[in-house]
């Protein structure tokens, strides 16, 4: 039996990862979990998995949680450092981190310096840090695998095969809600209108990313990192149906890819169980439902993110970095209505352009380059200079 750690458990990441578990108890156990806004829920998950003990990121709850916890067995860890405490216990098998945004960094460190093998759905792990964590995992023979369905499809495509013979690593996007949509009507987009993605359900700042197609970029960062191919052999593909999750064309002319219905629940299970494939009974794809796959190339103009994420790649040092943390509080400006839609990506850019670009020594040059570009895009926010008109 394979026992997890779960950071992230009640996002939607960690729902499906749940959910997995429940349908395997023989092979997996939650030993511990964690949460960051919903202490009740935490609890109540505490109550159906009884982990170990359990980490709370948010601030501070009152003083009978603890005792309301320790009646069922299960000890409450409270604060951002937690998350690292859990990490680096040594009586798991596998670190599942679904916490979104530079706070999974931490704790997937942690996992890493103790040998821990972990499915990675936090994205800014490695789009900020992506040298250091791989440095490290090699050094700590901590195996990084993916979860995300697109990292999946080209991890699923390159089983058994040699990296030497990759010509190109080809991700997959659906385009989101707006594929569509002229870019000049991109400044008149609601909250609500980019919150409908057509094919996936996640949580809603990764929903306003796949809006903009920032995730993606985001996506083709980590797939630079994870698979060690060079960015010149990495392209973006719209494929509305979300069908083909990605694919790999090799030297010899040859594609693999990975096709299934968009369901989350499959990647994860893949990278619980690797090397192994256990059945389920989740829905099952009918080819007579989907006669026609199609596909096209996105647009750099009016998705200006996705390039902005090609360009930081690119620049590296701790440029991802920028892009991410400036990213993730032009997002939540926009989400708070207190920036347009097409105002994410300029203030992405301008961050980039006024960021003295370094190398990444340490995890502190990363986080100091994430506080810089958050207190970058805040205070162009608070200013009314959220991006220039148009």
């Amino acid at each position: 039996m394979k026992r997890l750690c779960l950071l992230g458990a009640t996002g939607s990441i960690g729902r499906n990862s749940l959910d997995i578990v429940k349908r395997f108890p023989d092979a997996f156990h939650i030993q511990y979990l964690s949460a960051h806004r919903n202490v009740k829920r935490l609890f109540e998950l505490a109550q159906q998995f009884r982990p170990r003990a359990v980490a709370y990121s948010g601030r501070n709850v009152a003083d009978e949680w603890h005792e309301t916890f320790r009646r069922i067995g299960v000890e409450l860890l409270v604060g951002r450092e937690a998350l690292e405490t859990i990490a680096a216990q040594p009586d798991y098998d596998m670190l599942v981190n679904a916490v979104v945004g530079a706070a999974g960094l931490r704790p997937t460190l942690a996992a890493i310096r103790h040998g821990k093998p972990v499915a990675l759905a936090n994205k800014e792990t490695l789009v900020c840090a992506g040298e250091l964590v791989t440095r490290l995992a090699s050094e700590h023979g901590s195996q990084i695998v993916p979860i995300d369905s697109e990292h999946s499809a080209l991890w699923q495509c390159l089983v058994g095969e040699h990296r030497e013979t990759i010509e190109r690593l080809i991700l997959t996007a659906s385009g989101g809600p707006f594929r569509e949509l002229a870019a000049a009507d991109f400044r008149h987009v609601t909250v609500e209108q980019a919150l409908r993605h057509p094919n996936w359900s996640m949580g809603r700042k990764i929903t306003i990313d796949s809006a903009t197609l920032m995730n993606k970029g985001l996506e083709v960062i980590e797939a630079y990192w994870l698979f060690g191919v060079d960015v010149d052999r990495i392209s973006v593909l719209i494929h509305p149906q979300s069908i083909i999750h990605s694919m790999v064309e090799f030297i010899d002319g040859s594609i693999k890819a990975q096709l299934g219905l968009p369901d989350m629940r499959v990647p994860i299970q893949y990278a619980l169980s690797y090397p192994d494939r256990l059945a389920n009974d989740l829905p099952r794809m009918d080819f007579k439902k989907y006669s026609q796959l199609t596909f096209f190339e996105p647009d750099l103009q009016k998705f200006r993110a996705l390039k902005l994420a090609f360009d930081a790649l690119r620049a590296a040092g701790t440029a991802p970095a920028v892009l991410n943390a400036a990213n993730e509080e032009a997002v939540h400006a926009f989400l708070t209505h207190r920036i347009r839609f097409d105002q994410i990506p300029t203030l992405v850019e301008e961050a980039l352009q006024q960021h003295e670009r370094s190398h990444v020594a340490d995890l502190e040059t990363v986080l100091a380059a994430d506080q810089w570009a958050r207190t970058f895009v805040r205070q162009r926010v608070e200013s009314g200079k959220s991006g220039r008109e148009k």
